[in-house]
């Protein structure tokens, strides 16, 4: 059974349990498998807490020790007992929030009960979908590098979250993306050639070229366009799952975000709107311990996010992101609890980012290279995925073999035709925002055409006038 914390307070905090083999300490970072312990050498990668004094620590477990005053304040909201005692609540606790887990390093499931069965087919899927997503980051980040396209940014060490959490979702459900889950959409149909044409800016892109690359959206995968400011998505997937609860839809909004969009005001709004509205929608953030090269420990003082939700009255959950099982029981559950009880919950997903932010990023500046290397072999998602499909017997060699170059080959050829198709027109840059265009915009337009024919060398020469 995966537990969830309760959005009410309680003297026991850590409803949401893990298998207690899995610790984090401080650093050199340790982590313990069933008694056994690995040092990586490191700065520390998940932020500590600590108390500035012994007595805030005790009031925690005392806040909630029976009364000994007799009134209590009827108060809008519930009643609230008096105390003779002051008591200040700790600013964090000294234990840390659990980490919910069902594959072990070694791709042996940890007990047998507590996480929900897959079928062959849909596990093999996401298999399959995690090499091909890699596939993806390795050629499209050469490309960019080619100079062939203008940015990108990769999901390595983090593919376990977008393809698992996928599968878990219905295609109804309404995605709210930041920027490191095209696994989503890979999932649910998105083609490479797609993929290759808005990050080429063609005129097939659905976005026609008015998108950064990696900016991806489909209205037929009901995945809304992605937008470059951190947490703009949030409060937006709130108002969606608000919306599908006043038409009584069977679904629910999912927002994606990462640890760095915490400290974003978007996302303290949409989580107490959220709980206010009793709306549809999960939150899932990947905690991959930077933030850019920003450090969680440089972010927050709190335990994580996970902790958060309690905070704004929402049930919350801390999962392991690079365990496939454990990402796709936490959130099909999630999402059962979003429907049924129509209420936001909150995932914190611990991953890491193996890859630079992006390819405007070195972050061998910022942090050091066998901290990356640790997470890249001995916590890779994709890695522990296959081994469970092994053991099963799912999987064998040849198959993934076979799948990895039949997916090279495509995605070439998807990109030779993205290079090969045309640009969008000028116009273009000025559609679908007024039903009749203004005036003011006509003569922009106007403006942008002789300016363009005037200094040719200064524009792209394959973009049609």
């Amino acid at each position: 059974m995966i537990r969830f914390l309760r959005r009410s307070s309680s003297r026991n905090l850590f409803f949401g349990f893990l298998n207690q083999n899995l610790r984090y300490s401080e650093s050199p970072v340790a982590v313990r498998f069933s008694g056994r312990q690995t040092e990586h050498h490191s700065r520390l990668l998940w932020p500590t807490c600590r108390f500035e004094s012994t007595e805030a620590a005790r009031h925690v477990d005392q806040l909630y020790l029976p009364n000994h005053d007799d009134q209590e304040l009827d108060f809008p909201g519930g009643k609230v007992p008096f105390t003779n005692e002051m008591r200040f609540i700790a600013e964090s606790t000294q234990k840390r929030v659990p980490c919910y887990r069902v594959l072990h390093e070694n791709g042996n499931t940890l007990t047998s009960n507590n996480f929900t069965q897959l079928r062959k087919d849909v596990a093999i899927k996401m298999y399959k979908d995690m090499i091909t997503l890699q596939t993806m980051d390795t050629i499209f980040y050469e490309a960019q590098r080619q100079g062939r396209i203008s940015f990108y940014l990769t999901s390595s060490g983090e593919e376990a979250i977008a393809i698992a959490s996928a599968a878990a979702l219905l295609p109804d459900d309404v995605v709210l993306a930041q920027y490191r889950e095209p696994g989503v959409l890979l999932w649910r149909g998105f083609t490479l050639q797609e993929f290759a044409n808005q990050c080429f800016g063609n005129k097939d892109d659905h976005g026609k070229g008015r998108q950064m690359p990696i900016h991806y959206g489909s209205n037929h995968h009901n995945y809304f366009t992605i937008s470059s400011p951190l947490g703009t998505q949030l409060p937006q997937a709130v108002g969606i799952a608000y919306s599908l609860k006043m038409d009584r839809k069977d679904a629910c909004a999912v927002a994606y975000f990462g640890d760095g969009t915490t400290s974003e005001g978007d996302f303290h709004a949409a989580l107490n709107l959220a709980a206010v509205l009793g709306a549809p929608v999960v939150f899932i953030c990947r905690n991959n311990g930077w933030a850019i090269s920003t450090s969680v420990q440089e972010q927050f003082r709190s335990d994580g996010v996970v902790v958060k939700g309690q905070g704004y009255g929402i049930r919350s959950i801390r999962i392991d992101g690079n365990d496939a099982l454990a990402v796709y029981s936490a959130v099909r559950r999630a999402r059962s609890m979003a429907v049924a009880e129509q209420m936001p919950i909150l995932i914190e997903a611990l991953t890491y980012r193996v890859g630079h932010h992006s390819t405007s990023d070195d972050s061998s500046k910022y942090r050091a290279i066998d901290e990356i290397e640790y997470w890249k072999m001995e916590r890779n998602p994709v890695d522990r995925f296959a081994k469970w499909l092994y053991s099963n017997r799912w999987l064998s060699q040849e198959d993934e073999s076979n799948h990895k170059t039949t997916v090279k080959k495509q995605l070439l050829q998807a990109i030779r035709n993205a290079e090969k198709t045309k640009k969008p027109p000028v116009s273009e840059l000025f559609n679908d925002v007024y039903d009749h265009l203004p005036k003011n915009l006509e003569e922009q337009e106007e403006i942008l055409r002789q300016t363009m024919k005037r200094y040719p060398q200064d524009y792209p020469s394959d973009v049609p006038l």
